[in-house]
């Protein structure tokens, strides 16, 4: 099917600022007519008149409403990369494959690997944004590289567990904030760990310390 043939464009945001945003990414925001994603996506393009679909807790709702402006351009926003953790996957599951375009971003853990200056090829992430996660600390060891998407307060048990597990080895690096003017890269001790106020755009990596760049 061709390009212009999907009625849904899944575009990823990048990791926060606009100057991470790419020029496909930009064109498929500015040609649609309906804009949908989370309310700080959406109020990042200010300018475009497109109607405004917010997905919050409930996005059964939000995709209801997407499927009564058939025959309308729709753009969906998530941030980073639409294959990590995303908006993307219910919408493709309710409105299939073949009638989404999804066009790649810039991920947050893209950004902290960068950020920490080494390559993420070999890394494992998880995701810890709900507060829960059924990972193992223990299955972790020996690892060389992980990363968490983390920023829930529930999480913070689960993060000094996975610490005290991998231990020296690993150099432990903060990425808070990525690509916003708060922006703040750290390296941080298990005992720093247990301690520090996380906020809710955060990445978390464990680098062995045997890893060449």
């Amino acid at each position: 099917m061709a390009i212009n043939k999907h009625r849904i464009t899944i575009v990823g945001c990048g990791p926060g600022g606009l100057d991470y945003l790419t020029p496909v990414a930009h064109s498929a925001i500015q040609e649609a007519d309906v804009l949908v994603g989370a309310t700080r996506l959406l109020e990042s393009f200010p300018e475009n008149p497109a109607k405004r679909i917010p997905v919050g807790a409930n996005v059964a709702a939000a995709l209801d409403q997407m499927d009564a402006h058939r025959g309308k351009r729709i753009t969906v926003l998530v941030t980073g990369d639409p294959g990590l953790c995303s908006l993307a996957k219910p919408v493709v599951a309710r409105f299939g494959r073949t009638a989404c375009r999804i066009i790649p971003g810039i991920s947050s853990v893209q950004t902290a690997f960068a950020r920490a200056g080494t390559d993420w090829l070999d890394a494992r992430i998880i995701n810890a944004h709900s507060g829960n996660t059924w990972v193992s600390p223990a299955s972790l060891a020996g690892i060389p590289k992980l990363a968490v998407l983390a920023g829930h307060p529930k999480c913070r048990r689960w993060l000094n567990e996975v610490a005290a597990t991998l231990g020296n080895r690993y150099r432990i690096v903060v990425c808070e904030n990525l690509t916003l003017p708060d922006e703040r890269v750290r390296a941080v001790s298990p005992a720093t760990l247990k301690t520090f106020k996380m906020p809710s755009r955060c990445i978390i990596l464990w680098i062995d310390k045997k890893e060449q760049i």
